[in-house]
């Protein structure tokens, strides 16, 4: 686990000290996510961890609903020969997912669109 947290880091290094604000990372409340690990790490590469609240299926299907559309619209369709791979192509990934991808909820526009649009 040191290992892929490892690779993680090493790929993201300065993708998030290039966004703007604070980057909350949201997952909901399984062990693997409150980990004080887990929560550690996220620190160290500049994520604000936050958890849904218990038993609350709207916030939680916001952090579902990236993860589906990370696996459909990027995972599935890039190259993936190995793990090291796939971390690689995070950074990017999310690059086009906040600049360009469309966002039903944002109607159709992505979300740096959006907050253009909505100052």
């Amino acid at each position: 686990m040191a290992e892929l947290f490892l690779q993680i880091s090493i790929s993201l290094d300065g993708f998030i000290e290039d966004q703007k604000g604070d980057i909350e990372w949201l997952t909901d409340n399984g062990s693997c996510y409150t980990a004080r690990e887990t929560r550690s790490f996220a620190r160290s590469i500049g994520l604000i961890p936050r958890t849904t609240p218990v038993e609350s299926p709207q916030s939680n299907g916001m952090a579902e609903a990236f993860v589906r559309t990370i696996k459909r619209d990027y995972a599935r369709v890039s190259p993936r020969p190995d793990a090291r791979a796939v971390v690689d192509q995070i950074p990017n990934w999310m690059a086009h997912y906040n600049h360009v991808h469309p966002h039903r909820a944002l109607g159709y526009r992505s979300p740096r669109e959006f907050i253009a649009l909505n100052p």
